[in-house]
């Protein structure tokens, strides 16, 4: 099939130079996410789930259903002029004769909440990635694989009730854009309990050095902790428990992020960043509570990342009805 042959993963992990928004990371400040496999017994991969607040899940889903669904994607924006020419879409290698600010990633520098990326330069590429939500190959297909289903219904133990969210968020990063800030998930699942679970999912191959997501080691814990202790705060100035929620949200930034810069946070916070080489059929799965960011994309072939969250809850338990429609630009979450 002319969609599977992608080059494999041209691993330079360790001794990468790795950067974020806010400089380089240090040797010192990383280390490799753990693996885990599907047949490994369930109940243990709940347990590193439960206990790490992720599994990174390696060949969930089938390699080829990846490739396909990358494929598609980039069929889709080469109208913009983002492909390099001679390139096949399947491989998403930026056209670096292009100015990189017309071709600018989604939830990725935004000035405020989930606004409108770029400016008129930008209005073909970005047109085309919204797009590719609502197309039926991503929407109807791939954010619904059967694979990642049942997984994530038999590691949460929901059963037929696990919901995948219509809201999800298919992001691209161009090579030397600006990358993801330093989040956790429930700041923007604000109005369900915690107990979502999010699949990131790398549409394709993510060298180390080609923008994936990073994790913040015991991130789940860390991310819990500064929570709480705003909430004690904000209930200590006479605010309702429910008055807190929201206040913390008001006190992000506006992007609601935690911060722009990684490597700033995880000093601050005395924590290493997890990251790997991601290879197409790779899933990570983490708890709302998790912090985690990415890398800017300094891939050495000059791929295009492109990834995808899926967001999957409980439907017998209050949740964010606000993600039961598909992603638009400033739809207030």
């Amino acid at each position: 099939m002319p969609h599977a042959a992608s080059p494999e993963v041209e691993s330079s992990w360790p001794g990468a130079k790795l950067f974020v928004n806010d400089g380089p990371l240090e040797a010192s400040e990383v280390a490799p996410l753990k693996k885990s496999y599907p047949s490994e017994p369930i109940e243990e991969l709940r347990k590193r789930y439960n206990e790490d607040g992720y599994i990174f899940m390696k060949g969930l889903i089938p390699r080829e259903d990846v490739l396909k669904a990358r494929e598609s994607y980039f069929k889709g924006l080469a109208p913009s002029g983002v492909l390099k020419p001679g390139t096949k879409p399947v491989e998403g290698i930026f056209d670096d004769a292009k100015d990189r600010l017309n071709y600018p990633g989604i939830g990725a520098g935004a000035a405020s909440g989930n606004g409108r990326p770029g400016g008129e330069s930008a209005e073909v590429f970005v047109d085309l990635a919204l797009k590719q939500h609502t197309e039926p190959w991503y929407c109807e297909e791939f954010s619904k694989h059967p694979a990642l289903y049942d997984f994530i219904s038999k590691l949460t133990g929901w059963g037929n009730d696990t919901l995948s969210l219509k809201r999800t968020l298919l992001r691209n990063n161009t090579p030397g854009n600006k990358a993801i800030g330093v989040h956790y998930d429930q700041i923007f699942l604000r109005y369900g309990e915690p107990t979502s679970v999010t699949a990131w999912v790398p549409m394709g191959d993510v060298s180390v050095q080609g923008g994936g997501l990073i994790y913040m080691e015991d991130g789940h814990n860390v991310g819990q902790r500064i929570e709480n202790e705003f909430t004690e705060k904000a209930k200590e100035n006479g605010l309702t428990e429910e008055e807190a929620k929201y206040a913390f949200n008001r006190n992000m930034m506006s992007t609601g992020f935690l911060a722009e810069g990684p490597a700033g946070f995880g000093r601050e916070h005395g924590a290493r960043w997890l990251l790997t080489d991601y290879e197409a059929g790779d899933a990570v799965l983490h708890q709302p509570h998790s912090i985690h960011a990415s890398t800017i994309n300094h891939d050495p072939q000059n791929k295009i990342r492109v990834g995808t969250d899926l967001r999957f809850v409980n439907s017998a338990r209050p949740y964010d009805k606000r993600w039961t429609n598909y992603f638009q630009f400033n739809d207030g979450v």
